[in-house]
């Protein structure tokens, strides 16, 4: 099927960049196998181009694109580079493995933009054509988007658009990289592009929508109704400042609204809450509760009179089922008693199919964890095992004892055995607070020059015996690393996620030098 031919039909293309823009989220870097793992995730539920990085940002991307590649069994992979050879090139030796290669090569054309390079209009639109060129040279799926495109102006962008068309880009991505653009206008400059470009109606055109107003999601839509045909989106619309269009959000609204919006995709919407979850659990990003699709109150119903009319029918009050997007209708009851079979096609259902040794190290856990809670919910099963997954890379600092003293008479204290590369170290200390004590435990015991940016709690299911899940964010000159847990006791879910922290940091000191990663690489994004 051509180019042509695809643009003429229903079906939208799902471009999703959570490894590249998702993780240009101040603290939202991902570790090698994380990524691996969140590819493998999407290239399942059926998205048709995966943007796995940013090659020549550093090793450690590079070194990610090209694992992707070489594993990806259904998805385009896509890498992203500047407007010069350079860039390019390292762009296609990491893409080049995949079945189906991408590159994406991009350059700002508002006049803010054009200023940074200090390049005028001609300027700009040869090193345009040049680099699309070689691009088209190395591979025959080249993307092209002019950065701040919403803010071009319009006879500019016709023409920047038009060369790169001419020079071999079979894409055209209309970013709106501010996040500036009004639904109408959005729409708007698809037609005028579709309408004013000589050769537009032979390629795709895409809409990558940042969410600063608020309206990233609606202004994709509307770029669609207008007649593009492939949206660029995040799991959970992570990404820089406000984030982007979320690929949830844009999935399930054409399949809800398909009398106004009648388009197809080939995601697998029963992966979505699994993923969704896996994402915020690695990036340490925690999917607000009120969150369209996948927030935790998305299916929950407080108001007597939304409930009597669910209960009667949940058409009422639900314009989609729970089973939609991964969240499982039936029940099995989860205890104390349960086995491991039962676990393991609970876990099934959730969407966690593992190993043997993995399922038992979980189950170990679900018991303590059932005996001290009354009812084990689906919410704390998937904790469980996002939290078994997330530990199992980090060897360096383990904890093994904590015993921690508060109460209204202070100073509080922790008493503490730590594993430090594999040896036990005892130590105690106070602090103002017992998380404060057990953080203090393991700075004596690994010393750093960390600082604490963010500490946040959620009570991942009800009631007083709930699973707390802990995220913590840390900077140490420049990098920024997160780090998750989840225990029904607060301080110990806390002082995991604190270490979980300090391995990725160890990881990150090990790979790059301080401001050498995707973050600190100058002109960078759309």
């Amino acid at each position: 099927m051509t180019i042509q031919d695809r643009t003429t039909q229903d079906r939208v293309v799902i471009f999703d960049t959570t490894l590249r823009d998702g993780e240009q989220s101040p603290g939202a870097t991902m570790t090698h196998e994380e990524k691996l793992e969140i590819a493998g995730l999407l290239d399942e539920m059926g998205v048709d181009i995966i943007e796995a990085g940013f090659p020549i940002a550093s090793e450690g991307d590079f070194a990610a694109v090209s694992e992707i590649s070489k594993r990806a069994k259904n998805s385009t992979i896509c890498g992203l580079a500047r407007a010069n050879q350079k860039d390019i090139d390292r762009c296609w030796e990491a893409v080049r493995h995949a079945k189906s290669p991408r590159i994406h090569t991009f350059i700002g054309t508002s006049p803010l933009h054009r200023a940074i390079p200090n390049l005028d209009m001609d300027q700009m639109a040869e090193r345009i054509h040049e680099t699309v060129t070689h691009a088209r040279n190395l591979c025959d799926n080249v993307q092209w988007s002019p950065m701040d495109a919403t803010r071009t102006e319009p006879d500019y962008l016709c023409r920047v658009v038009e060369i790169a068309i001419k020079a071999g880009a079979t894409t055209i991505n209309i970013p709106d990289t501010v996040g500036y653009t009004y639904p109408m206008e959005s729409a708007k400059i698809i037609r005028m592009l579709l309408e004013r470009v000589p050769g537009a109606d032979k390629i795709i055109f895409a809409t990558h929508c940042h969410n600063d107003l608020g309206m990233a999601t609606a202004n994709a839509l509307a770029a669609v109704e207008a007649g593009a045909r492939q949206i660029e989106c995040t799991i959970n619309g992570l990404g820089e400042r406000a984030g982007n269009t979320a690929l949830e959000e844009v999935v399930m609204a054409m399949r809800v609204r398909n009398d106004i919006l009648p388009f197809q995709t080939g995601i697998d919407t029963t992966k979505i809450m699994n993923l969704s979850r896996r994402v915020s659990q690695v990036s340490g990003f925690p999917v607000q509760f009120n969150k369209a699709i996948v927030g935790k109150n998305a299916f929950l119903h407080e108001s007597g009179i939304h409930q009597d009319g669910v209960l009667k029918n949940v058409q009422t009050f639900e314009i989609m089922r729970p089973e939609d997007i991964g969240l499982t209708a039936k029940n099995i009851a989860m205890g104390k008693h349960s086995g491991r079979a039962a676990l393991r096609a609970k876990l099934k259902e959730l969407g966690f199919d593992l190993a043997d040794n993995q399922l038992n190290d979980v189950f170990v856990r679900f018991k303590a964890l059932a005996d001290r809670k009354k009812e084990v919910y689906d919410d704390d099963l998937i904790a469980l095992v996002s939290d078994e997954q997330s530990n199992d890379a980090y060897e360096f600092l383990q904890l093994k004892k904590l015993r921690v003293v508060c109460g209204t008479e202070g100073p509080q204290e922790a008493d503490m055995i730590l594993t430090v590369d594999g040896v036990d170290h005892h130590i105690d200390a106070t602090g103002d607070g017992p998380v404060d004590a057990a953080f203090n435990c393991v700075k004596m015991l690994f010393p750093h020059k960390a600082n604490l940016q963010v500490y946040q709690v959620h009570a991942v299911t009800e009631g007083t015996d709930a699973q707390a899940t802990v995220s913590v964010r840390l900077e140490e000159e420049g990098r920024i690393v997160t780090g998750s847990a989840a225990d029904t006791d607060t301080i110990v879910a806390s002082t995991r996620a604190y270490i979980n922290a300090l391995n990725r940091l160890i990881i990150r000191r090990q790979k790059t030098a301080p401001g050498e990663d995707v973050k600190t690489v100058s002109y960078h994004g759309e």
